[in-house]
C-alpha cells in the first residue's frame, strides 16, 4: 500500500487540518493581507489626523472634494469617487479571483467542506442587517442603511492581530479568509442589487460587450497586458457610466480568470495575476480609499451622535453584536444539525473569538455607507464614524478574547511549523509515513553521536586540565 501523500487531509473535522497546498496559499494570501492591513491602517489613522487637526482640516476637504477627468466621457470625478469606484474596482477584482480560486480549488468545491463557513458568514450579514432594522424600527430611523454593518475587513482584522502580536492557527485563519471571501460575494450582490437606482442600457450592453469580449481573449490564450488593461479599462468606464456600480466589472472580469491549474503549470493564470494584482490593491487601492473614506469628524458631539442616533448606534451594535452573534450561533446551530465535530485543538470560545474578530468592518461597509446615505453628508459622515467606533469596540474585544488562548494558538502553530528533517514539509504532514520515521530516527541517531562526542571532548579535556604539569 503507497504512503500517503503530504498533501493528503483526510480530515473532515470542523476547523481540522488543512491540506498542505491549501495551507501554503492562506499563508502567502494572508501575509499579503496583513501587510496592506497595516498600511489601512495607517491611512485610515492619518485620514483621522488630517481630517480633525486645525489648521489643515480644510485642506482634507480641499483634496478629497477635488475633481479630474473626462468630463465627456462622463468621469469628471472627485478624488474620493476616483477612490471609491475607481481604486476599489482593483479590491473587487482581487475579491473576483479569490472567490473563483475557492470555487474550483479551495474549500468551496467541496459542498460539505463549504457548508460550515457559508452558513456562518450569511448569518453573519444576517444577523447585523437584523440589528439595525430593529434598532432604527424602534427608534424611528432610517433603514437605507441596513446594509452598511453586514461587511467584514479581512485586511483590517489581519492588520489588527499584527499591531498585538497574536497568532492564530492556520485553521482559523482560514476560516477567516473563507468568511471574508463569501462575504464579499454578497456584498457585491447587494451593492449591485440595492444601489442601483437607474440604468442606462446602451452602456451597460457596451460593458457587457466588452466583458465577453474579455472572456474570449482569455479563453484563447491572448497575452499581454496591453491588450487586458486598456479593455478594462473600457469596460470600468462603461459600467460606472451604466448606473451599475463601477466596481461590478473589477469582480466580473475577477471571476473570468482561469484559476485551475493545467497539467505542467505550477500557477493558474487566475493565481499569476492575482500574485501580480494584490499589492497594488492591499498597498495602493485600498489605503487609499481608507485616507480620503475614512477622514470625519470626531468631535465629542459627533461621538455622541454615533451612540444616540439610531441609524449610527444600529451600525455599532450591527458590527458589534450582529456579527458575533450571526457567525457563531450561525456556526454552532450548522454544525450541531450537521453533526461535524469541532477540531479537539480548539474550543467553542476560539469560534467566538473569531467572530466577534469579524466585526471589523471597513472598507465595504465605508463603501456602503456612502451609497446609502449619498444624499446626505452629515449623515454620511456620522455613519462612517458610527462604522470606526464600531469595528474599534469589535477589535478590542476580539483581542481580549484571543489574548486569553494566545498561548495554546502560539504551541499549534509552532507544531504546524516545525519541519525536524529539514525538507520543505512541515513534519506534522508526514507523522503517518513510514518514510519520515527512518528520517526522524536517524537524525535522532545523529544528535545523539554528537552528543556523545561533545561529551567525551568535554570529559577528555577535564583530564587534561587535572592532570600534573
Amino acid at each position: 500500500m503507497a504512503a500517503p501523500s503530504p498533501t493528503d487531509n483526510k480530515n473532515h473535522k470542523f476547523l481540522g487540518r488543512l491540506s498542505l497546498p491549501e495551507r501554503r496559499f492562506v499563508a502567502d494570501a494572508l501575509r499579503a493581507e496583513t501587510v496592506g492591513g497595516v498600511l489601512l491602517l495607517v491611512a485610515a489613522v492619518a485620514a483621522l489626523i488630517w481630517a480633525n487637526t486645525p489648521g489643515i482640516s480644510n485642506s482634507y476637504l480641499t483634496v478629497r472634494d477635488f475633481h479630474f477627468g473626462p468630463a465627456a466621457l462622463g468621469l469628471d470625478l472627485s478624488v474620493q469617487h476616483w477612490a471609491a469606484d475607481g481604486l476599489l474596482a482593483v479590491f473587487f477584482f482581487v475579491a473576483g479571483i479569490e472567490l473563483k480560486r475557492e470555487l474550483v480549488a479551495g474549500d468551496l468545491r467541496d459542498p460539505k467542506a463549504a457548508a460550515l463557513p457559508v452558513i456562518a458568514a450569511v448569518c453573519g450579514m444576517a444577523a447585523p442587517a437584523l440589528v439595525y432594522v430593529l434598532v432604527n424600527q424602534t427608534a424611528g430611523g432610517s433603514l437605507a442603511g441596513w446594509a452598511v454593518p453586514t461587511a467584514t475587513d479581512i485586511a483590517f482584522a489581519l492588520a489588527v492581530l499584527a499591531v498585538i502580536g497574536t497568532s492564530l492557527p492556520s485553521a482559523l485563519r482560514a476560516f477567516l479568509l473563507t468568511l471574508a471571501v463569501v462575504d464579499d460575494l454578497f456584498a457585491i450582490i447587494i451593492i449591485a442589487v440595492f444601489f442601483t437606482e437607474t440604468i442606462d442600457f446602451l452602456a451597460l450592453g457596451g460593458a457587457v460587450v466588452g466583458l465577453v469580449i474579455f472572456w474570449f481573449l482569455l479563453h484563447k490564450g491572448v497575452r499581454g497586458w496591453y491588450v487586458y488593461v486598456p479593455l478594462a479599462l473600457v469596460i470600468w468606464g462603461l459600467m460606472y457610466n451604466s448606473g451599475v456600480h463601477a466596481t461590478i466589472a473589477g469582480v466580473a472580469m475577477g471571476l473570468m480568470l482561469r484559476c485551475s491549474r493545467k497539467e505542467g503549470e505550477e500557477h493558474s493564470p487566475g493565481e499569476h495575476i492575482e500574485h501580480l494584482v494584490r499589492p497594488v490593491s492591499a498597498g495602493l487601492a485600498v489605503p487609499l480609499f481608507a485616507l480620503f473614506s475614512a477622514g470625519v469628524s470626531l468631535s465629542d458631539e459627533a461621538i455622541t451622535q454615533v451612540f444616540t442616533r439610531p441609524e449610527t448606534l444600529g451600525v455599532v451594535l450591527g458590527l458589534v453584536v450582529g456579527k458575533t452573534i450571526g457567525i457563531f450561533g450561525g456556526t454552532w446551530l450548522a454544525a450541531r444539525f450537521t453533526r461535524a465535530s469541532l477540531n479537539e485543538d480548539l474550543a467553542w470560545p476560539d469560534v467566538f473569538a473569531v467572530a466577534s474578530l469579524a466585526g471589523i468592518g471597513f472598507t465595504v461597509s465605508l463603501l456602503i455607507g456612502e451609497l446609502a446615505f449619498a444624499g446626505d453628508a452629515v449623515l454620511t459622515d456620522e455613519v462612517k464614524a458610527a462604522v470606526l467606533i464600531g469595528s474599534l469596540i469589535a477589535a478590542v474585544i476580539a483581542c481580549a478574547l484571543l489574548k486569553l488562548r494566545d498561548r495554546k494558538y502560539r504551541a499549534l502553530t509552532e507544531a504546524e511549523e516545525r519541519d525536524d528533517d529539514l525538507d520543505g514539509i512541515p513534519d506534522i504532514y508526514e507523522e503517518h509515513t513510514p518514510e519520515f520515521h527512518l528520517r526522524m530516527a536517524k537524525i535522532y541517531e545523529e544528535k545523539a553521536a554528537e552528543h556523545r562526542r561533545r561529551a567525551e571532548a568535554a570529559a577528555g579535556s577535564s583530564t587534561d586540565s587535572t592532570r600534573p604539569a
